[in-house]
């Protein structure tokens, strides 16, 4: 990469097959130079392209603010390809931008910025229900001595056009969480829904809803899954499986690991990403057409990394 130091990606197939990756650079984390960077996987020669800038934080004052946490999503039915991101000078007062791409990343729309109180997707993908609606995974970090980090849901049934959202889910204190990524229980599509991610509290949160994320239970914190506040991002395999890529650690973000369970609630770890010193760290993880699983993450705050999986091997 043209810059020093580049974060927290995210990937997804196209409708035309093609993978996309999308990531925040430039000098350091909060710089105003950061943007919001794009690579492409050639089809041909399976390599990536060099990344693109498509987004920043440059205001009509002229002001320039760091941008944040890309969420790449690409919704059902030919619709174009869908970039959320976060512009502002920290995550306790930034908004949530959207640009769109009907030709498969390579090139966007202008930017729309979100309805106040609306951040799009905070880190990890949307899922796309039965009827079409996003259920965004989101939270908010309040701007106090002792931060409050807050979950909830948003949703929009329009791709985006206008959007609700449920209250929050938790204090922000007993449990401090943020950053979800939304699992199926049932069925893909479908109604019953667990959410999953990262917390103060030493242990990766759970939550469940029965009501395609209307409504959601108590949050509660999965006791055999570590965290070290730490960003993480899981997927329902249409198997049914679920993958989690994730810190297995109470400090520090290495090792990077990925786990595999059948209920949600008990996990197996199966593959080691990295286990060298430095951080590895803000996973995002997709299933392709073909089958296989991709894993995009921060490698020592210099790269982007790409890994695949066999999930028939897990």
């Amino acid at each position: 990469a043209p810059y020093p130091s580049c974060h927290a990606s995210t990937i997804v197939q196209t409708a035309g097959g093609e993978l996309v990756a999308a990531w925040f650079g430039g000098t350091a984390e909060k710089n105003p130079d950061v943007g919001i960077w794009v690579a492409r996987l050639d089809p041909k020669t399976q390599r990536w392209t060099a990344s693109v800038e498509v987004a920043n934080g440059v205001q009509p004052d002229g002001r320039r603010h760091p941008t944040w946490n890309p969420v790449l999503f690409q919704p059902r039915g030919g619709a174009p390809l869908m970039l959320f991101y976060k512009v502002g000078p920290s995550p306790q007062t930034w908004w949530g931008e959207l640009r769109t791409s009907e030709d498969g990343g390579r090139t966007w729309s202008a930017a729309r910025r979100l309805p106040a109180g609306i951040y799009g997707p905070i880190k990890n993908k949307p899922v796309q229900l039965a009827d079409g609606t996003l259920l965004c995974p989101t939270s908010d970090e309040t701007n106090e001595v002792r931060s409050k980090w807050r979950i909830y849901f948003e949703r929009t049934s329009d791709l985006g056009r206008t959007w609700t959202r449920t209250e929050f889910l938790n204090d922000g204190l007993k449990i401090g969480a943020i950053q979800p990524s939304v699992l199926f229980r049932d069925q893909i599509g479908g109604d019953k829904l667990q959410a999953v991610g990262r917390t103060r509290q030493g242990k990766v949160f759970t939550v469940e809803s029965d009501d395609g994320g209307r409504t959601w239970s108590e949050v509660g914190l999965l006791e055999s899954l570590p965290n070290p506040n730490a960003g993480t991002d899981a997927v329902t395999l249409r198997d049914g499986r679920h993958v989690l890529v994730y810190n297995p650690v109470p400090k520090g973000r290495t090792p990077l690991k990925v786990a595999v369970s059948v209920d949600g609630k008990t996990w197996r770890e199966v593959v080691t990403l990295e286990s060298d010193p430095g951080e590895y760290s803000y996973p995002a993880v997709i299933q392709s057409s073909d089958g296989l699983v991709h894993i995009t993450y921060t490698w020592r705050r210099e790269r982007i990394r790409h890994a695949v999986l066999d999930p028939a091997r897990f």
